[in-house]
């Protein structure tokens, strides 16, 4: 038979397939998947209750954890409902307005995320390097202003993303999305079109949130380090960097993971089984792990998790 062509002209729907190649057996990766969501929720969940409600947590670095568990908590409500009933029901269709929504959702609370985890490190830069000034720096209209630029910025560079799709491109080879959740490039790459807008864009906009954050991240630790390695007593060294390692942990998690997921997806040569998975894990696993690198490190939020758990026991 010969073979026909086919082209979508401003399809309405498109069809997600889950994991390419792994389809014979994401049903069962869907409930390792579904584990780590509820981790995730029950723990930020748990740390958006605890913080409001515990007076010697309403600090700044409390007050953005708060925030990035509920940044945490939209990403696994973005992701994972669509992702298990993929893997588990087969319900592969989706309506291509919504798509480009969770397209939205998904990168603009990942751009919030990076911009709270800078946030979290300016915090610990004033906190170390001018202790006496710390409440005098962080005041409530300045947290306020940081959450709101960062908010804003987020939702403003990545809503160009979905506008572009709606508005440059109309014809498309498949309707058919090699992905368990509507990521960008994946969306992108069904184009028929020029997509070197829409490529350029969308690395444009990664390396203004992403990369920006990620520079000044590090120059905020390089700082850091300069100012306790200045200290004359070894346990006030110590005790300087115990309030980074939690911070220093969730970074490390969050970029390594972005940028891999970031290249892989442009440049690689990543079977897409691993880019997938990795950019799933990359997605998720973050949001089920800040909770418990937060609540090892804080003597407060472990008392009060023991509290909610040991009277809900008794009772």
């Amino acid at each position: 038979m010969a073979s026909v062509n086919m082209s979508y002209l401003d399809p309405t729907t498109v069809t997600l397939i889950g994991i390419p190649g792994l389809e014979h057996v994401q049903f069962w990766i869907g409930f390792s998947f579904f584990v780590v969501c509820l981790l995730a929720l029950l723990g930020n969940t748990i740390l958006l209750i605890i913080i409001p409600a515990e007076c010697s947590l309403h600090l700044p670095m409390y007050i953005f954890l708060a925030i990035l568990a509920a940044t945490d908590v939209g990403l696994c409500v973005a992701i994972a409902p669509k992702m298990l009933a993929i893997f588990w029901f087969g319900s592969c269709s989706m309506v291509f307005d919504a798509c480009l929504i969770q397209l939205f959702f998904i990168h603009a609370l990942q751009g919030m995320e990076s911009g709270i985890l800078l946030a979290m490190a300016f915090d610990r830069y004033v906190a170390i390097c001018n202790p006496l000034r710390h409440t005098s720096i962080l005041t409530p209209f300045v947290l306020v202003s940081m959450v709101l630029v960062v908010a804003i910025r987020a939702t403003v560079l990545i809503g160009i993303l979905p506008i572009l799709i709606k508005r440059l491109l109309h014809l498309f080879h498949s309707t058919v999305i090699a992905h368990s959740y509507c990521e960008h490039m994946a969306v992108v790459k069904l184009a028929a079109e020029d997509i070197q807008v829409n490529k350029t864009c969308g690395l444009l906009v990664g390396f203004t949130i992403l990369g920006f954050d990620m520079i000044f991240i590090l120059i905020s630790y390089i700082l850091i380090f300069q100012a306790v390695f200045r200290l004359q007593q070894n346990e006030a060294r110590l005790k300087a960097f115990n309030t980074c390692t939690a911070h220093i942990f969730v970074f490390l998690e969050f970029y390594t993971l972005a940028f891999f997921s970031f290249f892989s997806h442009r440049y690689g040569h990543v079977a897409p089984s691993t880019h997938i998975l990795m950019s799933t894990i990359y997605l998720l696993v973050p949001p089920a792990l800040n909770p418990i690198v937060y609540g090892v490190k804080s003597k407060v939020i472990r008392k009060r998790v023991a509290q909610i758990f040991f009277l809900n026991h008794r009772s």
